[in-house]
C-alpha cells in the first residue's frame, strides 16, 4: 500500500515531554554548539496533544490558506519546502509549525533499494545541507526520510548523530513503514525497498537499537480495501500493539498517522471514521495525530482539492480536531502503560492475531468491572500520571463496536470507582450513579471518553 505513494513526504505524530531513553536524542532537549553556547529549544510543545497534517502544495500557501490551517485545529504541516520563506513567515504569523523538507537529501524506502542509503546520500551531502540551513521561527523540525528499510537503520543512526551535531537542538524526523509492508506479500523486487527483516516486530526493534530518536512514527491506513476491511482492522490493531509495546519499554513517544483521504474510486471518509482512527490510537498512547493528506499528495478526497479549495473533509476534520483538542489537556497529564481489549472474542477476522490482553470486564487501579452496557467492544488505554509526584489513574476508552461506521449506537461505559471525573470531545461528561452503586458514562460508536480517578 505505502509503495503507491506518489512522492516522498514525511509525517510527524505527537510526542511527550520528558525523555527517558538512554542515549536517544530528544526533541525536548537543546544541545550546546561547538562554542559551548546554548542552542535552540524545540518549538513543538510536546506537553500538549498535537495535531498535524501532510502536504502543502504551491496553490495552498496564501495567508487565507494558512489561517484556515490554524482554524481547523491543525498545529503543524509536514512537507513544507525549506526554501519557501514567505510561507514560513505566514506560518509564524498564524501560529502554525512546519516540518520542512529539502534541507538534507530526501529518502523514501518505496523508491530506493534497501541498504543503499549511504551510497545515494553520503555524509558529505548531509553536511552540505546542514551548512546551508537557515533557521526560521516557524520551523519545528527537519525531514530526513520516510519508510526506510531496516537495512538502512545503522546508517540512519549515523545520520542522526551527524545532523544533531551540525544542527544542535533541531528536531529530526524519520517515519517508519506500517506492518502491511511485509516482505511476504510483495515480490522480491518490492521487498528490497521495504522492511528488510522477516517480521515487523524485528523491524521496529532494529529501529530502536540503531536510531537514537525518542519516538516511533508510522502511518497506517485502515479504510483502503472495503472487501478486506475486517482484515485491515485486525492488522491495524496488530500494528498498534507492535509499536506501543517498544514505545513503553524504551520510553519513546508514539506518533501516529491516520488517513483523512481515500483511495481512488472510494467515497470520502465519514466523520466517525476519522474519529475512530484518532481515538483508538489514543487508547494506545498516541501523543499526536498527523492526518494524510491536507493537500493532494496521494489518493483522493483530501482536505483541499487539487486547486487548493476546501472539500467536505475540512469541516469533518475541524470538528474531530476540536474534540481532540478539548480532551487533550486532561489526556496529556497521563501516560499510557498498557491497553486492554474489553468485550472482544479470542479470535476473529477483525481481532488481533498477535498477543493481546482481553477481558470481559476490566480492572485497573481503582476501576473495576469496566464494560459496555450493551456488551460492545471497547479498546481501553490504561494510564498513569506523567508527573512522578502525580496521583491517580486514568482510562482512555474507545468504542470499537463499529469502526466502519455502518450501524451507529449510543450506550454507556459502566464501572465501579470512587471520585471519578469524565471528559469527552465536548468537555466534562456527566457520571451517572446506578442503583447498584456502579457508575455509568455515555459513549457512542467510534467515540471515546477519558475517565480520571484521583485514588
Amino acid at each position: 500500500m505505502t509503495a503507491n505513494k506518489l512522492f516522498a513526504v514525511m509525517a510527524v505524530a505527537g510526542a511527550t515531554g520528558a525523555m527517558i531513553v538512554t542515549g536517544c536524542l530528544s526533541w525536548q532537549q537543546s544541545a550546546p554548539d561547538k562554542a559551548g553556547n546554548s542552542a535552540r529549544v524545540s518549538r513543538m510543545d510536546r506537553s500538549k496533544l498535537l495535531i498535524g497534517a501532510y502536504c502543502l502544495q504551491a496553490n495552498a500557501r496564501t495567508e487565507a490558506h494558512v489561517k484556515a490551517i490554524n482554524d481547523s485545529g491543525v498545529d503543524f504541516i509536514v512537507g513544507v519546502p525549506f526554501g519557501s520563506r514567505g510561507t514560513l513567515d505566514l506560518f509564524a504569523k498564524h501560529g502554525v509549525g512546519a516540518i520542512v523538507n529539502g534541507v538534507v537529501p530526501g529518502w523514501w524506502g518505496g523508491r530506493g533499494k534497501a541498504g543503499t542509503l549511504r551510497e545515494v546520500n553520503s555524509p558529505e551531502k548531509y553536511a552540505a545541507g546542514a551548512a546551508a540551513f537557515l533557521d526560521h521561527p516557524a520551523i519545528w523540525g527537519v525531514d530526513i526520510g520516510d519508510e526506510p528499510s531496516a537495512l538502512d537503520f545503522p546508517y540512519y543512526g549515523e545520520v542522526v548523530r551527524q545532523l544533531s551535531e551540525a544542527l544542535p537542538g533541531m528536531p529530526l524526523y524519520l517515519n517508519l513503514y506500517p506492518n502491511y509492508a511485509t516482505v511476504s506479500q510483495n515480490t522480491e523486487e518490492q521487498a528490497r525497498s521495504q522492511l528488510g527483516t522477516k517480521t515487523y516486530t524485528e523491524y521496529v526493534e532494529l529501529y530502536c537499537t540503531n536510531v537514537p530518536l525518542d519516538y516511533i512514527s508510522y502511518d497506517y491506513y485502515v479504510y483502503v480495501a472495503p472487501s478486506k476491511f475486517k482484515g485491515y482492522v485486525a492488522r491495524m490493531y496488530n500494528n498498534f500493539l507492535e509499536v506501543a509495546a517498544p514505545c513503553r519499554r524504551t520510553g519513546r513517544s508514539f506518533w501516529y498517522i491516520p488517513q483523512v483521504n481515500s483511495r481512488p474510486g472510494l467515497p470520502p471518509l465519514s466523520e466517525n471514521r476519522l474519529r475512530f482512527q484518532a481515538n483508538v490510537a489514543m487508547s494506545f498512547g498516541a501523543e499526536a495525530i498527523t492526518w494524510a493528506c491536507w493537500c493532494k499528495g496521494w489518493w483522493e478526497n483530501n482536505v483541499l482539492d487539487k486547486d487548493g479549495n476546501q472539500t467536505e473533509q475540512y469541516g469533518k476534520l475541524k470538528k474531530v480536531n476540536a474534540e481532540l483538542k478539548t480532551v487533550g489537556p486532561q489526556y496529556m497529564k497521563f501516560k499510557n502503560v498498557d491497553t486492554c481489549f474489553v468485550g472482544f472474542p479470542e479470535k476473529g477476522p477483525d481481532v488481533p492475531s498477535v498477543k493481546f490482553r482481553r477481558a470481559g470486564k476490566l480492572d485497573f487501579g481503582p476501576f473495576s468491572g469496566l464494560r459496555a452496557s450493551n456488551g460492545a467492544r471497547l479498546v481501553v488505554g490504561e494510564m498513569e500520571p506523567r508527573d512522578p509526584k502525580g496521583r491517580g489513574h486514568a482510562l482512555y476508552v474507545t468504542a470499537a463496536d463499529d469502526p466502519c461506521d455502518e450501524s451507529h449506537a449510543e450506550f454507556e461505559v459502566v464501572f465501579n470507582a470512587e471520585k471519578v471525573t469524565a471528559f469527552g470531545g465536548s468537555g466534562p461528561v456527566p457520571v451517572r450513579k446506578l442503583d447498584d452503586g456502579a457508575c455509568a458514562v455515555p459513549i457512542s460508536s467510534c467515540g471515546a471518553v477519558l475517565l480520571v480517578s484521583k485514588e
